[in-house]
């Protein structure tokens, strides 16, 4: 005989839909399960739950824990992140002077609470929409300019991209924090090229300044030897001079002294003298080499004649220059 138990038998309810939305999780199916078992339901931080019944949208759950009566139809449909979450977009395009580029813009976005509901069912998948509007204004965008302009209008291009996202985005509830252009990377020979030229641009303007450069010193060491040039005139012109006067000093002291010389015989016996000066010095010297001259009472006379025309040449030359 078996024994009926007093309770009413357990009846093993169907399984409530899975969660849906862009932003589902494994949590929200062990949520849900939960909600369905003790008719309760835990929202964390920074995430809302939408609360459907019947399958119709009921009321947007704000973090907390939450009365869930399941037998009333209520469940939890998915939750939705309300974190600012970021999408990088890589887009391939070409400047105006048909040098194709890859630009990398960064896409700052986050859900708005108050319109939980539209960013929940109205988009089923959030960053391909957010992906196609950047795609759509960039490549409407610098195709307009050339390559140098595109990376000095970065921040127009970030903008138009902004402005785009941001009047579309709104109506599916979501919020474009911040658009950023974070690179606009050319053709890897594109690139070699620009350096080429810079590099080249950088060696023609070297050139330039070590030419100009040695000018300045030629110029300058010119300058110097004209300089040294005409001191060392003054200096020999004035050395004539003190010659002149010292010989000149020398024939008169010497015609008052003895009487009966003439001028020429001074001037004579003076530049003997210093001929043989001279030669006691070139023989004095450590380092003379051998020298050959001609010697004797005619060749004295020579030299004396050649060395009184050369001191009047001189003096008149002097004499010329004051």
């Amino acid at each position: 005989m078996t024994r009926r138990s007093p309770f009413p038998p357990l009846h093993c309810w169907p399984a409530a839909p899975l969660p849906r939305g862009p932003s589902y999780c494994e949590s929200d199916l062990r949520t849900t399960t939960m909600g369905n078992l003790f008719c309760c339901v835990q929202v964390d931080q920074s995430t809302v739950a939408i609360r459907e019944q019947f399958g119709k949208f009921d009321a947007v759950l704000e973090p907390g824990c939450h009365c869930l009566p399941w037998p009333t139809g209520k469940r939890i449909a998915g939750h939705l992140t309300l974190r600012l979450q970021q999408l990088d977009v890589r887009c391939e395009t070409k400047t105006k002077d048909n040098v194709f580029v890859n630009v990398v813009a960064s896409i700052q976005y986050r859900a708005l609470a108050g319109k939980a509901s539209d960013a929940f069912y109205k988009l089923s998948n959030t960053r391909s929409q957010i992906q196609a509007y950047v795609f759509d204004v960039i490549r409407a965008s610098v195709p307009k300019l050339n390559l140098d302009d595109a990376f000095e209008q970065k921040n127009d291009i970030a903008k138009a991209v902004e402005d785009e996202l941001e009047k579309a985005m709104s109506a599916y509830g979501f919020e474009i924090v911040q658009t950023l252009i974070v690179d606009i990377e050319p053709d890897e020979h594109v690139k070699r090229a620009m350096n080429e030229i810079n590099a080249a641009a950088r060696l023609r303007m070297a050139a330039n300044e070590k030419a100009e450069a040695e000018k300045i010193v030629q110029i300058k060491r010119a300058e110097g030897e004209a300089e040294a040039k005409y001191l060392s005139g003054l200096g020999i012109a004035r050395q004539r001079q003190a010659i002149v006067d010292g010989l000149r000093d020398s024939v008169l002291g010497f015609s008052v002294n003895v009487p009966g010389t003439t001028a020429k015989d001074v001037m004579d016996m003076v530049l003997i003298t210093q001929y043989f000066d001279t030669m006691k010095e070139i023989g004095a010297s450590s380092k003379a080499s051998s020298v050959f001259i001609p010697h004797g009472p005619g060749a004295v006379r020579d030299i004396a004649t050649q060395i009184r025309d050369g001191l009047l040449q001189g003096q008149a030359s002097t004499s010329a220059t004051h």
